[in-house]
């Protein structure tokens, strides 16, 4: 596809201006104001033409136009009434070739449970306050996605794609991995914000899996995932006795599924924690 115009440093401070937006911290607003790195995203993301992409958060437009500019379609949800407004005009001035493949949803991503068309990647700036809520959202109910890469708080990039025994493995890593695998994709330097950030960030990749198991073993999966991690000093036998009932039950449990009780969540596989709760 040809390249678009993309939104440098000015084109975004006059957008805010216009739409009379001051990113806030409430929202996550920090948006990208390097086309290079834009394009980045949309290449490690592996956009094709005639891609249909989800994007969480688009905010003033930068990496909707890139991906556009890649001959994706792109689903656009944005919380904020202003942006949402906004978006279509920006493309229809930047990109106006490319206005038909944009579609702009104002709705709390944490809300939306169906689209106007099924999406198979997701690529996202996503809000750091919300990102591994909506992440895991949407990955649930949107089985068509099948990869993505989105741009995330480096600590909690690396907590998604954190394997067991790690420091930072947790409860976001055992529910990501339910969904597929996940690897840390790079690096962005805080300088290609506005306003700049405090923190890191990182892009981290997935590529989805099928996994055999229902919605009922996922949920019961996952509330033994939050207890397990919720006190993570306790062993199994303890942390897991709020589901099982008490101690006894849940070492018995963890007996059934061939998982020694003195072991902690940080030291468990995902495939463990299914096997318990095929168990249970």
């Amino acid at each position: 596809m040809s390249e678009l115009r993309l939104l440098g440093p000015a084109e975004i401070r006059d957008l805010a201006e216009l739409t009379g937006v001051t990113p806030t911290k409430k929202l996550g607003q920090n948006f990208v104001i390097d086309a290079n790195t834009v394009r980045r995203i949309v290449r490690v993301a592996e956009v094709e033409a005639g891609d249909t992409v989800v994007e969480i958060g688009p905010g003033l437009g930068s990496l909707t136009l890139g991906l556009l500019e890649a001959g994706a379609a792109v689903i656009a949800v944005e919380i904020d009434g202003r942006l949402a407004e906004q978006l279509p005009v920006t493309v229809a001035q930047l990109a106006a070739d490319a206005t038909r493949r944009l579609t702009v949803i104002h709705q709390d991503a944490l809300t939306v449970t169906s689209l106007p068309a099924d999406p198979a990647r997701l690529v996202a700036n996503l809000p750091y306050n919300v990102s591994v809520p909506v992440l895991l959202h949407f990955l649930e109910h949107f089985p068509s996605l099948r990869s993505g890469v989105v741009m995330v708080q480096a600590e909690v990039g690396h907590r998604i794609a954190a394997g067991p025994g790690s420091k930072v493995y947790g409860a976001p890593s055992v529910k990501a991995a339910w969904y597929g695998t996940w690897r840390v994709a790079g690096t962005v330097s805080r300088q290609i914000f506005w306003p700049v950030p405090n923190v890191d960030s990182v892009l981290v990749g997935f590529e989805r899996h099928e996994r055999a198991g229902d919605e009922s073993l996922r949920k019961r999966t996952f509330a033994l995932v939050d207890a397990a991690f919720q006190q993570r000093r306790k062993t199994l036998r303890q942390s897991l006795s709020s589901v099982f009932g008490d101690p006894a039950s849940a070492e018995a449990a963890l007996e059934a599924a061939g998982i020694a009780s003195s072991l902690r969540g940080e030291q468990l596989r995902l495939d463990d924690f299914v096997r318990l709760a095929s168990g249970s």
